[in-house]
């Protein structure tokens, strides 16, 4: 008797685009230009391009199982270059044009790309970190976005598209074969290589796209202002062809001027970035006006979110907001708040889909009897969790295959997600622990503030104290006593900050957060 079985069917994100251009060939991606204008392309367009850059690649002497770098914005031509490299079996390596060159050339030597491909007008940064990466050929692309550029060393991409190939065979290789490679800083502060799978990838998209994560369909118009490099735009460049979405491509410019007229000029209905991103875009209407009325969602990570933000965010702009939390060594999700859950002014991250488990432990790692109701260090297991870092011997995770977040995390009786702090942000104090994200979160839901951090001074006595630093929302005034008094009856006196340091413009990290590393070494000594 013969078994009955199944087709094999690797699970290759190249299937994403295939599936797009087929079934949903006329829906458009497209890219911001400088000046207001726009480009937009169809899937299916879109797919024969991204064929003749793989037939160019394989041209240079991409094979199967190399690896591609990108140093680029959120655009159309970034996209076809992704399509093209994962396709084809290589790896694409996205780079973070906001990090220093030194730091970049580092992260190319560990993974030997060979060939970068560049926003032309990164092409001086791209110049600076060949000087000490292993590149032999730099191709730009997104030229119309930087007309006039000296294109000296590098090659357009675009030139090159004509005579390439298109009978290159997409997918057809193992499921497990590495499709990309970002660095993360991590727990610990060193750049650490996580490099996603094609099987990865693809459980991450489909769960995106249940209804109680992000929900996306065919009649969606999607913006990802998350950038490409910042793990994988949250998974957005693969959920929107994997179901025919509108895809619009914001490119380099983020400001809240221009993301508003491009949410409203091409009709966006949901959109993902981190809080500061939200932030200046309701600031800029609340100073010049105007509305987003096609906008109905968006997805908001990379930092908590406090509740007084959210419920601003929400009023000026007619949105719901989705909190999220998660990871670059998730792929990124973790947990995501289902639209319509309630009780959301508590701060929540939302749960986890399936396909991702949540467990709190003691520092050492030892798993607390009640996950309900107490805190603990969040380690998370699943299909698109990291198991090993890029050139690592040893497991990221333990011995029953939990990766340690470095956050610390509550669970409530609904199994809501609280992130509560991260490990390494507390600060000690004579012994004891304060939590900054406490703090924080009270100071930012002033109606003067528009962001705040704290951070830990070092102190002959007591080994660190806290201190408060602010940015305040345009025109506001507040006194220290204003801003500490919040705090007195929810903190423990010991906890409440001893100085406060405004700053005319808080500083962002590469993803969008508040830099406490740089606040550190600027503020954090006696």
């Amino acid at each position: 008797m013969n078994d009955g079985a199944m087709q094999p069917y690797p699970l290759t994100v190249d299937k994403f685009l295939d599936h797009a251009a087929k079934w949903h060939a006329d829906a458009e991606v497209v890219t911001a230009r400088a000046g207001g204008a726009s480009t937009r392309v169809s899937y299916a367009e879109l797919r024969e391009r991204a064929l003749r850059v793989s037939g160019v690649l394989a041209g240079l002497g991409v094979a199967f199982g190399d690896r591609v770098a990108t140093l680029a914005w959120n655009s159309q031509t970034h996209l076809e270059t992704w399509y093209a490299i994962m396709g084809m079996g290589a790896s694409c390596h996205t780079l973070n044009p906001r990090l220093t060159a030194d730091v970049t050339a580092s992260m190319l030597q560990k993974s030997g790309a060979k060939i970068l491909i560049v926003s032309a007008d990164l092409l001086p940064l791209a110049r600076e970190i060949a000087a000490n990466a292993p590149l032999r050929t730099i191709l730009t692309i997104d030229e119309d976005a930087e007309p006039g550029i000296e294109l000296a060393g590098a090659q357009p991409l675009e030139s090159l598209l004509a005579a390439g190939r298109t009978d290159i065979a997409w997918g057809g290789f193992d499921e497990n074969t590495e499709c990309g490679l970002c660095f993360t800083s991590g727990t610990t502060g060193q750049p650490k290589g996580v490099a996603y799978s094609h099987r990865s990838t693809y459980l991450h998209t489909l769960r995106l796209l249940q209804a109680d994560v992000m929900a996306m369909t065919a009649e969606d118009t999607a913006l990802p202002v998350v950038p490409m490099f910042h793990a994988s735009a949250w998974g957005m460049p693969f959920a929107a062809p994997a179901v025919g979405a509108r895809l619009v491509l914001p490119g380099r410019h983020l400001d809240g001027a221009s993301l508003a007229r491009l949410i409203v000029s091409e009709g966006v209905t949901v959109a993902s970035a981190v809080p500061t991103v939200w932030l200046g875009l309701v600031e800029h209407l609340e100073a010049e006006g105007g509305d987003v009325p096609s906008l109905k969602r968006i997805v908001v990570g990379g930092s908590p979110m406090p509740p007084a933000l959210m419920a601003r965010i929400e009023r000026r702009l007619g949105v719901t907001v989705q909190t999220s939390w998660g990871m670059t060594e998730l792929s990124p999700l973790g947990t995501i708040a289902p639209l319509g859950l309630a009780d959301r002014d508590a701060g929540i991250s939302g749960r986890p889909a399936l396909g991702i488990d949540l467990l709190l432990t003691d520092a050492e790692g030892r798993p607390h009897e009640q996950q309900r109701g107490v805190e603990g260090h969040l380690r998370v297991r699943g299909a698109s969790v990291v198991e090993r870092y890029l050139g690592q011997a040893e497991k990221a995770t333990d011995a029953e295959g939990w990766f340690d977040t470095g956050d610390l995390a509550r669970i409530d009786a609904r199994g809501n997600l609280v992130i509560t702090g991260r490990s390494k942000d507390l600060i000690k104090s004579g012994g004891e622990w304060i939590n900054p994200a406490e703090i924080e979160a009270i100071v930012a839901a002033l109606p003067q503030v528009s962001l705040a951090a704290v951070i830990g001074r070092a102190d002959s006595r007591w080994g660190e104290r806290p201190i408060l630093l602010v940015e305040l929302r345009q025109g506001e005034d507040i006194t220290d006593q204003q801003l500490l008094e919040p705090l007195r009856d929810r903190v423990a006196s010991w906890w409440i900050p001893e100085e406060v340091v405004r700053l005319p413009k808080m500083p962002l990290a590469a993803t969008g957060k508040v830099d406490k590393l740089h606040l550190r070494s600027q503020y954090g000594q006696a």
